[in-house]
């Protein structure tokens, strides 16, 4: 149908820009020298999980959108490489948004981003919990409970923690500064003072 067309249509340039604007945004941090310093290696170390989303995850979702009844007709291995890059570059993502860090300790933070998303995308292919069913023929991240807790907690329960306690500290910065501010401003004298 037309509708679907225009579905289609609108998910593949989605695919595409998302997958040019990151490369665009890696070559300019790349190519500029300014750029080869913190916060600008988050930002690319960010643009890396998302060129990866929309070059490995994006167009496997998109073929099992389109057919019928969203079955997943790729087979298992296709499945745990799609569900393990879908989960380990959205982690990496999320937890490259959470970090405020010093030049120092950035490329180690970036480093433990990308081993605690590994840990938590790869484990399913070790055994816990199964992410393809081919009698349903369906594809998903593992449902096994206790590693739901894990994934989730790590993937977004953490991160969401760490964001909090971000802006929690700089919600304090900003009003002892503002306070401190206050205390010293200046005050007009009253009128019997300023004519001594």
């Amino acid at each position: 149908s037309i509708f679907t067309v225009l579905i289609l249509t609108l998910l593949v340039l989605l695919t595409v820009a998302t997958f040019l604007w990151n490369l665009l945004v890696l070559a300019t941090i790349l190519r500029v020298k300014a750029f080869h310093r913190v916060p600008h290696n988050l930002v690319a170390s960010t643009a890396v999980s998302d060129v990866l989303v929309a070059a490995l995850v994006m167009p496997l979702s998109l073929v099992k959108e389109l057919s019928a009844e969203r079955r997943w007709r790729l087979g298992r291995e296709l499945c745990l490489v799609w569900v393990s890059f879908d989960v380990l570059c959205c982690t990496a993502s999320i937890w490259n948004y959470t970090m405020l860090t010093r030049r120092r300790i950035s490329n180690v933070m970036i480093a433990l981003t990308w081993a605690l998303s590994a840990a938590i995308s790869l484990a399913p292919l070790f055994g816990w919990g199964e992410t393809y069913s081919p009698e349903q023929e369906r594809c998903q991240v593992s449902q096994a409970p206790s590693y739901t807790i894990v994934s989730t907690g790590g993937a977004f329960y953490l991160p969401l923690c760490v964001v909090l306690f971000v802006y929690w500290k700089i919600y304090k910065a900003a009003k002892f500064r503002v306070g401190g501010r206050r205390k010293n401003a200046v005050v007009p004298l009253p009128q019997a003072a300023q004519v001594r």
